[in-house]
Parts: C-alpha cells; sequence; structure tokens
C-alpha cells in the first residue's frame, strides 16, 4: 500500500520580520536603538518634559550641585551652572538641537552624495574620476580642521557649522554609492531594463537606487553620529552654535572655567554627547549585520 504525502509547503517569512530577527539578535544593537529611541522623545516632548526653560537664569542657584551631593537641591537634579541655568533643562533641549543638527547634515549629505555617487557609478568616464579625485583630497584632510577651516571661511555660526560637517563627512557616501552603484550595473536585471527600453533616469532612480539603499542607510545611521560629535567639537571650539544656545558642544565651552570645582557642569553635556553617539554607533552596528547577508547568523 502506497502512502501519499502531502508536499511540503515553505512558508516565506516577512522581510520585515526576518529584518528585525537578525537585528535583535544583536543585544547592543537593540539598546543602541532603545537609547535612541529615549533621545528622540526627550527631544520632540522637550518644552513639556524640561522643568525650566534653557535660557532661564536664578542668581540665588549659582553652581548649585546635583541632588544627591550636598549642597543640592532637589528643584535642580543635575546642578546649576554658573549663572543660575538649570542643566537638566539645558541638556533636554539640547538633544533637540543636537538631534536636527545630526538629522540635518546626514540628510544633506545622503542627497548630495548618492546623486554624485550614482552618476559616477553610472556614467564612469572623465566625470567619474574628477568626482572621486575630488573626495580623495577631502578624506585626505583631517575633518576637524576642515571643518574648522570651512567655518573660519564662512563665519561661526549653526548653519555655517553644520554645512561644514556635511562637506566633511561627504566623501564616505560619495563612495559607498559609487561601488554600490558599479556593483549593480552587472546585474541581469539591469541588462533587461536596459533592453526593454528604459532611460538612464529611470535605470539609475527605478532600478539601481533601491538595491543601493541598504550601506546608505547604515552610513547614515553611523554619519549621525559622526555629526553630533562634529558639531559639538566646532561648537566647544566657539565655532559652532553660539551661547547661550544649549547645544552640548557650546556648554562644555562654557563650563571649561569651572571644571575643577564644579565637576557636573562639564559631566553631564560629556556624558549626553558619549551616550548618544555611542547609541547611534550600535543602532547602525547592528543595522550593518541585518542588512549584509555575509553577517547574517
Amino acid at each position: 500500500m502506497t502512502t501519499l504525502t502531502q508536499p511540503s509547503v515553505h512558508t516565506t517569512q516577512h522581510p520585515m520580520r526576518e529584518f528585525w530577527d537578525y537585528f535583535s539578535t544583536n543585544k547592543g544593537a537593540v539598546g543602541g536603538l532603545v537609547i535612541v529611541l529615549v533621545v528622540l522623545f526627550t527631544a520632540a516632548f522637550a518644552p513639556w518634559i524640561a522643568p525650566y526653560a534653557p535660557d532661564a537664569t536664578d542668581s540665588s542657584v549659582f553652581l548649585v550641585p546635583p541632588a544627591w551631593q550636598e549642597g543640592g537641591s532637589s528643584a535642580h537634579l543635575l546642578g546649576t551652572d554658573a549663572i543660575g541655568r538649570d542643566i537638566l533643562s539645558r541638556l533636554i533641549f539640547g538633544a533637540r538641537l543636537s538631534l536636527a543638527i545630526g538629522l540635518a547634515v546626514v540628510t544633506l549629505s545622503v542627497i548630495l552624495g548618492t546623486v554624485l555617487g550614482l552618476t559616477a557609478g553610472y556614467f564612469r568616464g572623465i566625470f567619474e574620476v574628477a568626482v572621486m579625485r575630488l573626495m580623495d583630497i577631502i578624506l585626505t584632510l583631517p575633518s576637524l580642521l576642515l571643518a574648522i577651516v570651512i567655518v573660519a571661511i564662512l563665519g561661526p555660526g549653526l548653519m555655517n557649522a553644520m554645512l561644514a560637517v556635511a562637506v566633511v563627512v561627504l566623501p564616505h557616501y560619495v563612495r559607498i554609492t559609487r561601488a554600490a552603484v558599479i556593483t549593480e550595473m552587472s546585474r541581469d536585471y539591469v541588462t533587461a531594463a536596459r533592453m526593454n527600453g528604459a532611460g538612464h533616469l529611470r535605470l539609475m532612480f527605478s532600478e539601481v537606487l533601491p538595491n543601493c539603499a541598504a550601506p546608505l542607510i547604515v552610513q547614515a545611521s553611523l554619519g549621525i553620529s559622526a555629526a553630533i560629535l562634529d558639531a559639538a567639537a566646532l561648537g566647544f571650539l566657539g565655532l559652532g552654535a553660539q551661547p547661550p544656545s544649549p547645544e552640548w558642544g557650546t556648554m562644555l565651552a562654557d563650563a571649561r572655567e569651572f571644571v575643577l570645582r564644579a565637576w557636573w557642569v562639564v559631566t553631564f553635556p560629556g556624558l549626553a554627547i558619549l551616550i548618544t553617539v555611542l547609541a547611534f554607533n550600535l543602532l547602525g552596528d547592528g543595522l550593518r549585520d541585518a542588512f549584509d547577508p555575509k553577517l547574517k547568523r
């Protein structure tokens, strides 16, 4: 007697579910995602979360230590600075400013870098050589030094600092996009689309570019942390956001002279930069592991 067996049905996992399964195996990446979401939530609802306005001063509470230290006050959990401003409130509003800087810089760099890298990888030839040599020149210069030179030429200020950081990180997106485009141009689907009469714009933006998105997403997540760090460095040097802005680098610059007798005015802005940058780096590592099939477990 012959037993008939039903053919096994292979169920395909949803792409988002598969992505989350690979991403969630990296516990550091999940922790980074949680911290990033907390920082985003804090930045979005800063006016309702912060106990004080970021520029509100009180002459009776100069350099008050944190609440748990002797002489501290529960009204100012993380203490106050030299002119009586609440540090916790300034950190909360500073999260909004620092994240805005990071997102704006990455958005500008991704758009310009993607266009340059896409056209260089697609058309090749003299244009590709010119673009890549320009990117090589930018990469040979120390990033912070180049940003300082650009801001020195344009003048100190938040917008000029953002533009300088965008120029500094631009070569990374150009190189990644160009390499991905060159790889994708040899695929069969590009040849088939070309044989079907697809024009240059359709091939570039409808066929090739969507398949180059994964490395750009990873680089963008890492680029936000680099942008926040560079913007904080420029703010610390007095070339970025200007006082009384609660940008974290500017807060560090304002607190330099009090570092020995009021540790909290330097420590908490530094920790905010450290934790946020580390969270975005961990998130970028997790995205890289989830998007790269060679790294999938």
